[in-house]
């Protein structure tokens, strides 16, 4: 095959990985997320500890990210820190991150910056957290001094982490903290996260009118498992509803689509309320109808038959490796909000210690991603989940996403073979054939074959 096949995304992308706080830096002693840890629920019995060590160290890694060629790099920001008790204020704190930014603006990355991933200050906590509306306004607040004190070194805000996972685990599946199983305060609870985004939104555009500012959803699809079910197709359209596009369609137009928009009164203010879409993308599940399952709309969620997979959590399956999901979920998203924003992959990785199926897996999304852009969707950045392995929520370090390796005890880092991959790509700015050729061969005729090749499953 000649060396004219190429693959190039558009001048100005922005390529990069995506972090949380928690996961990686190390000595967070004041969240919920800390408490539950303490409480004996991390089901590999690790501790987060010193993390990836980037409370005293980013920089460190952040010039590994800057070898890797990226132009950008995602990160959150520690309420607890910054607030550590209610209306005190920590300026250690804030001047420790206004030096990660400044050193990521030294090294030509664009931050991205998340003001809630996850995790919520005690205090905020013990006032009932966001199941009550009325404690929206302290988030506003944070949000409010905190961008006012970094508006000079970060212009580009993510407001929320996933709401939709947030709300769902912790409140409908109890494996995230609070641990509580409610369906109807799940849905209050992503009902305030919502709106409290639009109100973050207004006033970030109070402060500083020329930044960019979103959130980010985890899209997943549910499929099922026969096509021609009613029932099957019923279970798993109730399901994505509720966990994928109900909070999107309430962001576009302040309603939640079914069920929740049932039980829930419509935001305010909410249309307009974001300058992009971010999109985080990792699986989907497949969906049969089950009469035992009724909090679940009636559907057994279960990983396809012969699929390959991410590796295992501990209590859940990472699932699917399926990259044409990732245009599916892209090309809804356009559709669903009439395409009148661009789109950031604010997360898409995989579970791999063994980093044997990341290469092909992220070739092939990434393939499927230039093929959205080239059939007009709007993707201005992809930010892979996660430059170094990181404390993986309840699953602690038992799996690892990261292109590079940690060893969390002497916190040596080892770059993996998918690492260097995505350099060349961020590089080149594209994918050549000379890259699809040296970390997964058996993928070329795929990428650079027809264009219904890579439509179907990619085999990675």
């Amino acid at each position: 095959m000649s060396q004219q096949h190429v693959l190039r995304f558009p001048p100005g992308f922005l390529w990069g990985t995506a972090s949380a706080a928690y996961q990686c830096e190390g000595g967070n002693t004041n969240n919920q997320w800390y408490r539950w840890e303490q409480e004996g629920h991390i089901l590999s019995g690790d501790t987060c500890g010193q993390a990836a060590d980037w409370w005293e160290h980013a920089e460190h890694d952040f010039l590994l990210a800057e070898q890797m060629e990226n132009n950008a790099l995602r990160l959150s920001l520690e309420w607890s820190r910054i607030e550590p008790v209610e209306g005190q204020w920590d300026s250690t704190a804030l001047e420790r991150y206004r030096a990660m930014l400044l050193d990521l603006r030294r090294l030509h990355l664009t931050p991205v910056v998340t003001l809630h991933h996850f995790t919520d200050p005690l205090w905020f906590t013990e006032r009932g957290g966001f199941a009550h509306g009325e404690n929206v306004r302290f988030f506003i607040r944070y949000v409010q001094h905190v961008v006012a004190a970094l508006q000079d070194v970060n212009s580009f805000w993510i407001t929320f982490n996933e709401p939709n996972v947030y709300a769902f685990q912790g409140y409908l599946m109890g494996v995230f903290p609070p641990g509580e199983k409610d369906l109807v305060r799940t849905f209050q609870v992503l009902r305030n996260l919502m709106q409290a985004h639009v109100e973050a939104f207004y006033a970030i555009r109070t402060i500083r009118p020329q930044a960019q500012i979103g959130y980010c959803l985890h899209y997943r699809l549910f499929d099922p498992a026969n096509s021609l079910s009613l029932l099957d197709r019923s279970a798993a359209s109730i399901q994505e509803n509720m966990f994928t596009w109900s909070a999107l369609q309430a962001g576009e137009t302040g309603r939640f689509t079914f069920p929740a928009g049932r039980v829930l009164s419509p935001l305010v203010h909410a249309a307009g309320a974001r300058d992009y879409h971010g999109v985080n993308y990792y699986t989907r599940e497949i969906v049969s109808f089950d009469p035992r399952r009724p909090a679940e709309a009636f559907g057994r969620r279960f990983v396809r038959p012969g699929s390959v997979r991410n590796d295992d959590g501990l209590s859940d399956s990472f699932g699917e490796i399926y990259p044409w999901g990732l245009y599916r979920i892209l090309k809804s998203v356009y559709q669903r909000t009439r395409g009148n924003k661009p789109l950031y992959i604010t997360e898409n990785g995989f579970s791999d210690r063994l980093d044997d199926r990341r290469p092909a897996a992220l070739l092939a999304h990434l393939a499927v991603l230039q093929r959205a852009i080239q059939d007009g969707i709007p993707v201005r950045g992809y930010f892979h989940w996660t430059l170094v392995d990181n404390f993986e929520w309840n699953d602690g370090w038992y799996v690892r996403f990261g292109l590079i390796e940690l060893d969390p005890v002497t916190q040596k880092r080892t770059p993996r073979r998918s690492a260097s991959m995505f350099g060349e790509i961020c590089q080149a700015n594209a994918i050549t054939e000379a890259i699809v050729e040296r970390y997964a061969p058996e993928l070329n005729n795929i990428i650079f074959g027809t264009t219904d090749a890579l439509s179907r499953q990619i085999p990675v």
